[in-house]
C-alpha cells in the first residue's frame, strides 16, 4: 500500500519586500524635483537674485561729505527712495502717458489681429499657412531692427514716404503732438500684429466645425457667425493677448528710445517708465533710486494686469 508523500518545499532566494506607499511617494517626489532643478536654478539666478539685489540696492543712497564735494559713499536710508518715487510727478506722469497710449495702440492691435484671423479662417490651409508666415515676419525681426527701419522712414532728410508726399505737395509731420503717437503706435501695431493674429487663428482652428453648420442651417451668413460664433467662443486668447500687450507697454523702452534721435523735443527722457529708469540709472548715475522705480513699475504692473485679467474675464463670462 503506497503512502503518500508530500513534494519537497522549494527554497525561495529571499523574500519578496514590499514597499511603502509613502517610500514610493517620496522616491516620486525626489525625481520630480531632480526633473525640475534647472528651471528653479534658472529662476533663481535669472529672477529671485536680480530681484532681491534691486530690493537691497534700492534700500540704500548715495551721500557725499563736506557740503558735497566729498567722496561719496552708499548708505542704509531704509524706504526713503520709495517715498520719493511715491510723491515723483515724471514718474507718474510717464505711467499715465503710456498706459492711455497703450489703451489706443493695444485696442486698435487686437482689432485688426481679430480680423485678420477671421479672414484667414476662411481661407484655405495651404494659403492660410503662406499668409500667416508673411504676417509674423514683423515679430520675428528684433524690435531693434525694425524701429531703426521705421527710423528711416520717418526721417524728415532721407524718408521716402516724406518725399513722395513732398512731391506730391503734402507736407507730413510725423512727429510734434498727436502724430508723435500716431508714428509709434504705427510701429508697434506692425511688430504685434502677426503675433497675436497667430494665436488668435489657431484659438478658431480649434472651435467645432459643427458650431458654423449649425449657424448655417439656421440661415446665418458669414459675418453674422464671425460676430455671434466665434467670436464669443475665443474670448480667453483676447483677454490674454491683451493682458501681454499691456505688460509689455508698461515696459515700452527700445522703440521711443530710438524715435527720440529724430525727434528729440517731442519725446522726452521720461517719456515711459523704462526711460525715465534708464536715465535716472546710467545718465544720472543714481542707480539706488532707479531699482526703487523698477520694483514700484514691477508692482504697479503685476497689479493692473491681475485687475485687467479679471474685469475682462468677468465681463465676458
Amino acid at each position: 500500500m503506497s503512502t503518500l508523500t508530500r513534494p519537497p518545499k522549494v527554497a525561495t532566494d529571499s523574500p519578496v519586500r514590499r514597499t511603502s506607499p509613502r517610500r514610493t511617494g517620496r522616491r516620486g517626489a525626489y525625481k520630480g524635483l531632480l526633473f525640475t532643478l534647472p528651471f528653479v536654478v534658472g529662476f533663481l539666478f535669472t529672477y529671485v537674485l536680480p530681484i532681491g539685489y534691486a530690493f537691497s540696492q534700492s534700500l540704500r543712497e548715495k551721500k557725499s561729505s563736506g557740503l558735497g564735494f566729498g567722496p561719496t559713499r552708499v548708505v542704509y536710508t531704509g524706504f526713503s527712495n520709495f517715498s520719493s518715487v511715491l510723491t515723483d510727478s515724471a514718474f507718474w506722469s510717464s505711467m499715465l502717458r503710456t498706459l492711455l497710449f497703450g489703451t489706443a495702440q493695444i485696442t486698435v492691435m487686437l482689432g485688426i489681429a481679430l480680423l485678420l484671423a477671421l479672414l484667414l479662417d476662411g481661407v484655405a490651409a495651404r494659403a492660410v499657412r503662406f499668409f500667416r508666415a508673411g504676417l509674423l515676419i514683423p515679430y520675428v525681426v528684433p524690435s531693434v531692427v525694425s524701429t531703426l527701419m521705421w527710423l528711416f522712414l520717418y526721417s524728415p532728410t532721407i524718408s521716402p514716404i516724406l518725399d513722395v508726399a513732398d512731391r506730391a505737395g503734402a507736407h507730413l509731420a510725423l512727429f510734434g503732438g498727436l502724430n508723435t503717437y500716431l508714428s509709434l503706435g504705427n510701429l508697434l501695431t506692425w511688430q504685434g500684429i502677426g503675433f497675436n493674429m497667430i494665436l488668435i487663428s489657431a484659438s478658431l482652428q480649434a472651435l467645432p466645425r459643427e458650431l458654423y453648420e449649425a449657424a448655417r442651417l439656421d440661415g446665418a451668413r458669414e459675418w453674422r457667425i464671425a460676430w455671434s460664433v466665434k467670436v464669443p467662443n475665443i474670448t480667453g486668447i483676447l483677454v490674454l493677448t491683451g493682458m501681454f500687450s499691456l505688460i509689455g507697454r508698461l515696459q515700452l523702452f527700445a522703440e521711443p528710445l530710438l524715435l527720440r534721435y529724430v525727434a528729440p523735443e517731442s519725446i522726452n527722457t521720461d517719456f515711459t517708465p523704462m526711460m525715465e529708469i534708464f536715465d535716472k540709472a546710467f545718465k544720472t548715475g543714481n542707480y539706488q533710486y532707479a531699482a526703487a522705480e523698477s520694483l514700484v513699475l514691477a508692482v504697479v504692473t503685476g497689479i493692473l494686469a491681475f485687475v485687467f485679467y479679471r474685469v475682462t474675464n468677468r465681463k465676458m463670462s
